[in-house]
């Protein structure tokens, strides 16, 4: 958005709104200088300079969240590590475009997340599996765990790569054990597009239940982790994130390309891995015909 645009936009707010419309573009112009910081300064080392077999990438996961259920999982640390950006777009951008490796030609991705359509989609992965494409889920509005550990599994066994990616939607919302926000089911129209975060900007949703949502959404992404840890193998087994959550931290909420720490400060778990045969993957690879833009949408990206 241009100078005259955010002024043109400034006054509709006022003329419609009054004191709210010029706090609404006080905030929007704080959030532009934000994003620009970011833009022009890079933080944290791209994941192909750092040492794994198998990553695990939490979607929207804080650092001080992982540390809170760190004492139920054998598999879970208080490491953290600072992300390359602050949503999923960027850090698939910075993480793959924009700092290429030769590794990437052995690594099989496996992916819940449809930014992968417009980011990924020329990079030469040895595979890339995007579980979003046949496993949306149309009633939870987002890909559950449990198919990004499938697919995952299947891939791990079929390719047997040097470098394995699982990048599981949660806990990003919506928060699948509590969603706490309709808006993000496009067939609600009583409640269109109201992600958690701004209900929670605008004093709607308790901060503290929305919090327990989100560490329960964590927990359940967990819990399959912990399967996917059972089936395949992997001597170095990174759990991270590509960025946290703002709850309310410099008048931000959710996550978006701003330096802010609870945005870019994530979990940095070191553990291992290995294929007991246990697990026999349930994955129906079947394309369905949900449009890309509609599926951001309902994970609150437009």
């Amino acid at each position: 958005m241009t100078f005259a645009e955010w002024m043109s936009d400034t006054k509709r707010r006022i003329s419609e709104n009054g004191g709210d419309g010029v706090t609404r573009s006080v905030h929007e112009l704080y959030v532009g200088a934000l994003r620009r910081v970011d833009r022009f300064h890079n933080f944290g080392v791209p994941i192909y300079e750092r040492d794994w077999d198998l990553l695990v990438v939490l979607d929207a996961c804080r650092a001080d969240l992982m540390a809170e259920v760190a004492d139920e999982y054998d598999f879970v640390d208080t490491e953290r590590t600072t992300s390359l950006a602050g949503g999923s777009k960027r850090w698939m951008k910075r993480n793959f475009v924009e700092n290429p490796n030769s590794k990437i030609r052995n690594t099989v991705y496996v992916t819940g997340n449809p930014f992968s359509d417009e980011m990924l989609s020329h990079q030469p992965f040895r595979n890339m599996e995007e579980v979003w494409k046949y496993a949306w889920d149309e009633e939870l509005n987002t890909v559950p765990a449990r198919a990004v550990t499938d697919v995952t599994v299947q891939q791990a066994r079929k390719y047997d790569p040097d470098s394995l990616i699982a990048h599981y939607m949660q806990p990003h919302h919506p928060f699948v054990p509590t969603p706490l926000d309709s808006g993000m089911n496009r067939h609600d129209l009583k409640n269109p597009d109201r992600p958690v975060w701004d209900k929670l900007r605008d004093g709607e949703i308790d901060p503290q239940a929305a919090w327990d949502a989100y560490r329960e959404n964590l927990q359940y992404v967990l819990d399959d982790v912990e399967l996917l840890l059972a089936n395949v193998d992997a001597d170095r087994a990174i759990i991270t994130a590509d960025h946290g959550n703002a709850f309310g931290e410099w008048g931000m909420w959710g996550h978006g390309d701003i330096p802010l720490s609870a945005v870019r400060d994530v979990p940095w778990c070191v553990t291992t891995a290995t294929d007991t045969g246990e697990h026999d993957p349930d994955i129906v690879p079947e394309r369905d015909e949900v449009a890309v833009s509609d599926k951001l949408r309902d994970l609150g990206y437009l």
